[in-house]
């Protein structure tokens, strides 16, 4: 998924080409809304639709929710993320991270099409080791996003947007080389500790995205704050 051809200059296009590109994601939306039409005559009425931590199911929905309500959702994110670019008073910037936008709407739609499929599957019947799924494509996700994030240029909608790196264009570059390093550690160490226990990778998972949350958020305002002072500028 490299760079697209288009200077700062273009800024962000959404025309036919743009759409053309995310075929992948056209191919998710369509398998999971004729899935879900093959499915939802055969589903209970009650759907499993969320789990502990051991995998069990705890939280129930409708066969209407279970069959089409992740699909919804999924088209409502991904044409969200399609035209929200539009309005950035930065959309100049977007040029320079397109490649990454575009993947990150891509994996986005697999994350939940992924989860639907288990979801559905459960409430057919079928063995489906959901406190497996979700913590390894989290896992996968975040080294994804955090392999990435330092490519990310100042806008108001895409990455670690605290009220110090919108203010400040180098403390939003130096907190997304760091949040990147985070989410990539977190990632990893999700995935890793799957094999030895579900309960810890979750609990490793929501440790280290707390820590990121925190980190970067300490870490961008004492960054702004150093470089407000007189002789802290670089």
């Amino acid at each position: 998924m490299g760079e697209s051809s288009q200077t700062p200059q273009d800024g962000y296009r959404l025309d036919w080409p743009q759409v053309r590109r995310d075929w992948p994601i056209w191919l998710l939306l369509l398998g999971s809304f004729l899935a879900g039409l093959w499915a939802y005559p055969h589903l209970p009425e009650r759907v499993p639709i969320h789990w502990d931590l051991q995998g069990r199911p705890n939280g129930w929905g409708s066969p209407f929710w279970a069959a089409f309500g992740v699909p919804l959702l999924n088209l409502g994110v991904y044409i969200l993320m399609l035209i929200s670019p539009l309005i950035d008073p930065k959309r100049a910037n977007y040029a320079r991270f397109t490649g990454f936008y575009r993947g990150l709407r891509w994996l986005i739609v697999a994350f939940m099409t992924a989860v639907y499929g288990a979801a559905w599957a459960a409430g057919l019947g079928y063995s489906v080791d959901i406190a497996l799924i979700v913590p390894l494509a989290v896992g996968l996700l975040w080294v994804y996003i955090g392999n990435s994030l330092g490519r990310v240029r100042f806008n108001y909608f895409v990455g670690i947007r605290t009220p110090w790196t919108l203010a400040d264009e180098t403390v939003w570059q130096r907190t997304h080389r760091l949040g990147g390093r985070l989410f990539v550690v977190t990632g990893l160490l999700t995935v890793v500790a799957l094999p030895f226990s579900r309960v810890a990778s979750f609990w490793v998972l929501t440790g280290g995205s707390l820590a990121t949350v925190i980190g970067t958020l300490v870490y961008s305002a004492a960054l702004y704050l150093r470089r407000s002072r007189p002789e802290g500028g670089e």
